[in-house]
């Protein structure tokens, strides 16, 4: 390849056949995993096709989700998707988030952060923007590990093309492994903070099922396959169609891991105090 691809994130209907739909089982055990009570207000951060902000709605019975989003064709789907009083969907960057401070009880994002260009500021951001016991959560793909149904396109990319491994999301996104996730969150200053894998089943119902949606050219690995010559593309193919684990039907069952952060905003008024009471030798 001459130059690095950039990638694309537009088509609201091809994502969701690519990820989307996978993303939506994540969302779920996310969800429970934060065990946040009803009637509190959400923001979804890189909201895409509103995969989390509808598994919001249908399980923890928020009063109101908003979905902030780069993609205005994404806003657009999620609106369009999503009819529900209580959500709303805007274009906006992750790193100066369209909110005043404490705005929100809940934010998190998925699948997003390692696309942010500063994911600091974007979870500075989405710190500066929740209550003070409020929660800050997110979760991104283990693309260097158990997220298979990458994993198998570029190793079977980079056997064929050498460079395609420079597009490869587990080694171009190192934050998505637990150490830097907890790095990242902790710097924003937030305290308690966890990180846990979410492993959901990618069963395909054949190899179509499979390769089809590496044609709708949304994200890194779409991107490269549509970039290809179509005799290039038919090779990855088949290399491919022989190197996945395929059932005697046909089906093909794989795994996909997420790792999930979360933490909650410092009370700095309370830590200022305590620490100013250190230094003093005690309150007076």
């Amino acid at each position: 390849m001459d130059s690095p691809l950039e990638d694309t994130w537009s088509d609201g209907t091809a994502y969701e056949r690519y990820v989307g739909r996978w993303s939506r089982l994540v969302a779920r055990e996310f969800l429970r995993w934060l065990e946040i009570p009803p009637d509190k207000r959400w923001l979804d951060v890189g909201c895409g096709t509103g995969a989390l902000s509808q598994t919001i709605l249908e399980l923890a019975s928020p009063e109101e989700v908003r979905g902030v989003d780069p993609s205005r064709g994404y806003a657009a789907h999620a609106g369009k998707a999503i009819a529900d009083a209580r959500a709303r969907f805007l274009t906006g960057d992750a790193r100066a988030l369209p909110f005043g401070a404490a705005r929100f009880d809940v934010v998190v994002s998925g699948l997003v952060l390692n696309f942010v260009p500063e994911p600091g500021e974007a979870v500075a951001e989405m710190t500066r923007v929740t209550r003070l016991g409020g929660t800050v959560a997110a979760y991104v793909w283990d693309y260097a590990g158990r997220m298979q149904l990458m994993r198998h396109f570029w190793e079977a990319a980079a056997a064929l093309d050498p460079e395609a491994s420079e597009l490869d999301e587990g080694r171009r996104f190192p934050l998505c492994r637990p150490e830097p996730l907890s790095e990242l969150f902790r710097a924003a200053g937030l305290r308690n903070v966890e990180v846990r894998a979410i492993d959901v089943p990618t069963h395909f119902e054949d190899f179509e099922d499979y390769w089809s949606p590496f044609l709708g050219g949304q994200g890194p690995a779409p991107g490269y396959a549509a970039s290809l010559s179509e005799a290039l593309r038919g090779t990855l193919r088949e290399r491919l169609r022989a190197s996945l684990p395929t059932a005697a039907d046909g089906s093909i069952r794989l795994i996909a891991r997420a790792w999930a952060v979360r933490g909650k905003p410092k009370d700095l008024g309370v830590e200022q105090a305590a620490h100013a009471t250190s230094e003093g030798g005690g309150s007076r």
